[in-house]
């Protein structure tokens, strides 16, 4: 293997074992206001954010950007800052996915970490304290779960499928008449994993999920076998100045590509 290359992987291998270090421990910090009724504000009268939040996120900003300070940074409870476009690469962060379900005692919640250059992730982190799971991935090597390699569900002749109501009904036959309905899943990084993990065939996303939600869950699930697709039918790319994507669907196989018709038609 040429030296250039291996230093790579070295490299590599060590920006992974910092993301997981900071994930796990911003994993144990919101774990600590976890069903103890943290304070909580509105953003945008819309949408909860709580002291659990603004905290793993404290943590994660000072810890990796010392260690990697001239890395840019995007993270949902930070305001971003146009600079990080001029970094080579951005650590791109959700310190809690899926908040709601986490103020609801839920254990659907994770720490999203991910290491993003030119437009795509080259290493990605999801911790989620309340499953007592870990799930990591580089470009290449496989997804992981605590040690473990996982790969989407084979195709069933029941698939499970989440997302909104109004995208589910628009799936054509004769998908629409076997598959069944999944529950609502808060977290969106949680519920790709459940596809990378094979435990949910496939997902609807509806417009406007962020960068932070999908960046580290897009390897893990890539490497696990599956997609996530935009409306042109190609994988998002993530980091650029605009952070907010369109309709989105992930699974794979020929379901997939049935979801992809029913996304470009929206």
């Amino acid at each position: 293997m040429p030296e250039a290359e291996t230093t790579d992987l070295i490299e590599t291998d060590a920006d992974l074992a910092l993301l997981m270090r900071a994930a796990a421990e911003a994993g144990r910090i919101a774990s600590r206001y976890f069903g103890k009724d943290p304070q909580v504000w509105m953003k945008e009268g819309v949408s909860p954010v709580s002291e659990a939040d603004y905290a793993s996120d404290a943590y994660l900003r000072e810890t990796l950007l010392a260690a990697r300070p001239d890395h840019g940074w995007l993270s949902e409870e930070t305001a971003d800052d146009p600079a990080r476009l001029k970094a080579r690469r951005q650590f791109i962060v959700d310190p809690i996915d899926g908040t709601r379900a986490f103020l609801e005692g839920r254990s659907t919640w994770c720490v999203s970490v991910a290491l993003v250059e030119d437009g795509r992730t080259i290493a990605g982190v999801l911790e989620c304290p309340a499953k007592q799971e870990t799930y990591w991935a580089l470009p290449g090597q496989g997804a992981f779960c605590n040690g473990r390699r996982i790969a989407v569900r084979a195709g069933s002749s029941q698939p499970e499928i989440a997302g909104p109501k109004a995208m589910l009904d628009a799936v054509p036959e004769p998908w629409r008449e076997r598959m069944v309905r999944a529950a609502y899943i808060p977290s969106l990084a949680y519920r790709l994993a459940m596809i990378a993990n094979g435990s949910l065939d496939a997902t609807f996303v509806k417009p406007n999920a962020h960068d932070w939600d999908i960046a580290a869950a897009d390897l893990i699930l890539h490497e696990a076998g599956g997609r996530l697709l935009n409306s042109w039918c190609q994988r998002p790319l993530f980091g650029g100045e605009v952070t907010r994507h369109g309709a989105l669907c992930a699974g794979s196989g020929a379901l997939l590509d049935a979801m992809g018709g029913v996304i470009a038609s929206l």
